[in-house]
């Protein structure tokens, strides 16, 4: 079975950063996409950041030239640093793992992971 382990979340004041990671495990083989969804009070989980395989990244435009998602491959882990954080950047962060394959399995799968909290005081 797949799993993914968040760790980094906490309270910290606006204009500090933070780092999560996210590590999977449980026989991969490898992993299409990697990224941070979060989900504040009240409304939608939205997308944050992804990364591919190859290193393609993508950011939702709340967050660039603050957030930079990245990627250990050999390790299955990906990293968000949140740097210059805001009040409004408080929710909890999922971390995401696209086209998950397993060894000795057939096809492919999507999971998360069970979030982690990140508050922003002003």
């Amino acid at each position: 079975q797949v799993q993914l382990v968040e760790s980094g979340g906490g309270l910290v004041q606006a204009g500090r950063s933070l780092r999560l990671s996210c590590a999977a495990s449980g026989n991969i083989f490898s992993i299409n996409a990697m990224g941070w969804y979060r989900q504040a009070p009240g409304k939608q989980r939205e997308l944050v950041a992804s990364i591919t395989s190859g290193g393609r990244t993508n950011y939702a435009d709340s967050v660039k030239g603050r957030f930079t998602i990245s990627r250990d491959n050999a390790k299955n882990t990906v990293y968000l640093q949140m740097n210059s954080l805001k009040p409004e950047d408080t929710a909890v962060y999922y971390c995401n793992a696209e086209g998950v394959k397993q060894k000795y399995t057939w096809g492919y799968g999507d999971y998360w992971g069970q979030g982690t909290q990140v508050t922003v005081s002003s």
